[in-house]
């Protein structure tokens, strides 16, 4: 059996390298097709945007009661989500 020592991504494939040799490349093409893939509309983008709202005052909230401090897991904190809510996801601050 052999081990996977990488997983990379080029244009159009997957690269997987093992302890066995050289590595393998997998076309996107013949794993994912378009079917596959969610579409994304304006309504389903609102709703994300209207979820990370939701989510920042929930995480606000929880830490103006002493539930939650800054810190997360390792290599996260809490000024992490924020920013992700904020710029990424677009969500409104409302302080």
């Amino acid at each position: 059996m052999s081990v996977v020592k990488s997983i990379t991504f080029e244009s159009g494939s997957i690269v997987v390298t093992t302890d066995e040799g050289a590595p393998r490349r997998y076309m996107v093409k013949d794993i994912l097709r378009a079917a596959d893939i969610p579409v994304l509309t304006i309504g389903s983008l609102t709703l994300l945007t209207t979820l990370a709202q939701v989510v920042m005052v929930l995480v606000r909230t929880l830490i103006e009661h002493d539930i939650l401090d800054e810190n997360l897991v390792s290599g996260y904190d809490m000024q992490y989500v924020l920013d992700t809510l904020t710029v990424d996801l677009k969500a409104e601050d409302t302080d």
